[in-house]
């Protein structure tokens, strides 16, 4: 089978850590092995180099100077180049934003089909996002006439496109995945095993990973803990990550609560934890959330976005409504109170993971939309005309 080449557009990607880079680093090698030559093009921020292999992977970084809509511009213009020396056949922007704006100006200038990962929906989402931005719609515009298949990740995000007019052919459900073999369960002696091994106490453990940001509302799970610390006199929440609130929460920490900030190997972690908590106030499809159900932890969630899709309520896992600490506190009293329930859960939650959201899987559906839009042939030009003009006008609105 010819190989396929893919140049992965993404705004940032390893060492920086997000959910976005996470999936696509852990999905490389799969389509690598299933015959794509993978070339991933990002922004490159102060300390990293130009260029670099990470995993095999040749990781591109294009210099964005100046203010934001200037550096948006002066990444889609630097790619251009790159493109042409790379000769992708399909082009995987991730996310609508510049991403998807480089893409489509690679496409106006050399007709490789492009693929459009939506990260995320709702009022954080990428299409709130572009509402927002000066001449949003006419990008979108733009988008939907050379967009050759968006990938949503969740309803939500399904019947944002919609309401677009993005037609149901343009429109393909592959959702994020997890390995499986990677984030699995473990005996109820190797979990005291790691408990051991990672200084965590002999109590009930509940776990938080991801970033820490202001719509992770993790706020609202510190401030509860204290009561449920009254019921369950030893129980202990461990969060992992980083970001921009970890100082303020971190001023809101009290008794049995530790933060171990990004961890290298979140794995023995998941594992050594009774329950996880994700208390957004929005997601897209959390890695994080699928992570732990692969691990057959019990999870309770907020409904909203994609967790709306993974997590049957009572069956799989727990949901919430956003913003209800109340409710939330119920549901973490009542599930570590209930052992028995907790691990049904879990091992209704791991199924779920091997039925429907296996990296494996997702690998495989990527390749097969690849070969169905694009295949290996030659899109680019004769003529070594890198840019139309009105071309400028769409990098203006980066």
């Amino acid at each position: 089978m010819n190989e396929l080449r893919v140049a992965m557009i993404i705004q940032a990607y390893l060492p920086r850590i997000g959910g976005a880079e996470r999936q696509l680093a852990a999905l490389a090698p799969l389509l690598q092995a299933e015959g794509c030559d993978v070339h991933v093009i990002t922004r490159r921020f102060p300390g990293l180099a130009p260029f670099e292999l990470i995993n095999d992977v040749p990781v591109h970084r294009l210099p964005i100077p100046g203010p934001k809509f200037v550096a948006s511009g002066s990444f889609t213009l630097s790619a251009m180049p790159l493109l042409k020396r790379i000769r992708p056949h399909i082009l995987h922007a991730h996310e609508l934003l510049s991403p998807s704006t480089t893409a489509v100006a690679a496409k106006r200038a050399f007709g490789i089909p492009v693929v459009a990962k939506v990260l995320r929906g709702g009022l954080l989402g990428d299409i709130a996002k572009l509402k927002r931005k000066f001449l949003g719609q006419r990008r979108m515009r733009l988008f939907r006439k050379y967009i050759d298949a968006f990938i949503v990740i969740s309803r939500e995000i399904d019947e944002e496109l919609a309401e677009f007019g993005i037609s149901n052919s343009s429109r393909r459900a592959i959702p994020n995945g997890v390995d499986t073999l990677r984030f699995q369960p473990v005996s109820s002696d190797k979990k005291s095993d790691l408990r051991r091994l990672l200084y965590l106490p002999d109590a009930p453990i509940v776990v938080y990973s991801g970033r820490l940001v202001a719509e992770k509302r993790l706020d609202l799970l510190i401030d509860i803990w204290p009561k449920i610390r009254k019921v369950h006199k030893d129980a202990f929440l461990l969060i992992l990550g980083e970001g921009e609130t970890e100082r303020m929460l971190k001023e809101r920490q009290t008794c049995g609560m530790e933060f171990r900030g990004a961890v290298a190997d979140v794995v023995p972690y998941l594992q050594s934890a009774d329950l996880f908590v994700l208390p957004s106030s929005t997601e897209g499809l959390s890695n994080a959330l699928l992570e732990a159900l692969a691990c057959g932890i019990c999870s309770v969630a907020t409904s909203v976005g994609g967790t709306r899709d993974v997590i049957i309520h009572g069956e799989n896992g727990w949901l919430v409504p956003a913003e209800q600490p109340a409710h939330l506190m119920e549901a973490i009293l009542m599930l570590l109170s209930d052992s028995e329930l907790r691990r049904n859960l879990g091992q209704a939650g791991r199924n779920q993971i091997l039925q429907n959201y296996s990296l494996s899987s997702v690998a495989s559906q990527l390749v097969s939309l690849y070969r169905e839009i694009g295949g290996p042939q030659e899109f680019f030009p004769a003529k070594n005309q890198l840019l139309e003009p009105n071309l400028c006008t769409t990098f203006r609105e980066s």
